[in-house]
């Protein structure tokens, strides 16, 4: 994980801060993000029919990117930070289905960070890749407000 000061990160935008550790995305997580959400199409929760029509569930793709704090918590820390809030989102596009059982892991490339009512706007762009796939399961930007 990298470490730095919440001053230092004008200076790092345009590079890939680094990628997370790899986390598994199990059926018991997919069925609690449907209980939490009341989303329980068939293709995430009815493991039978789903693996006669695609060979397995896929996790919600709201799930996916739900999971980008938990993987960017892996990826950097920022020090001198007293509070941080999210922003918002662009771009967000779900680019291939994520089978239960795969795992998943977050590259984290910080696209700008300007000065905020305050604070300090990050954009980074963050791509949930799939292990073992070509294309990545989501690919978006997020936006987080972060005061000294």
């Amino acid at each position: 994980m990298k470490t730095v000061q919440l001053s230092e990160l004008p200076g790092l935008v345009g590079q890939e801060i680094g990628v997370s550790d790899w986390v598994e995305i199990t059926q018991e997580r997919v069925n609690k993000f449907a209980e939490a959400t009341g989303d329980f199409q068939w293709i995430h929760v009815d493991v039978d029919r789903a693996r006669a029509a695609f060979g397995g569930t896929i996790a919600h793709g709201y799930l996916v990117l739900s999971m980008i704090p938990l993987l960017r918590s892996t990826v950097m820390e920022v020090e001198g930070v007293s509070r941080g809030i999210n922003y918002g989102g662009e771009k967000l596009r779900f680019t291939s289905f994520l089978p239960v059982g795969k795992r998943i892991r977050l590259r984290l490339k910080l696209l700008s960070c300007e000065p905020k009512a305050g604070g300090l706007l990050l954009a980074d762009e963050c791509t949930i890749e799939i292990e073992g796939a070509d294309k990545p399961a989501c690919v978006t930007q997020t936006l987080a407000l972060l005061y000294a």
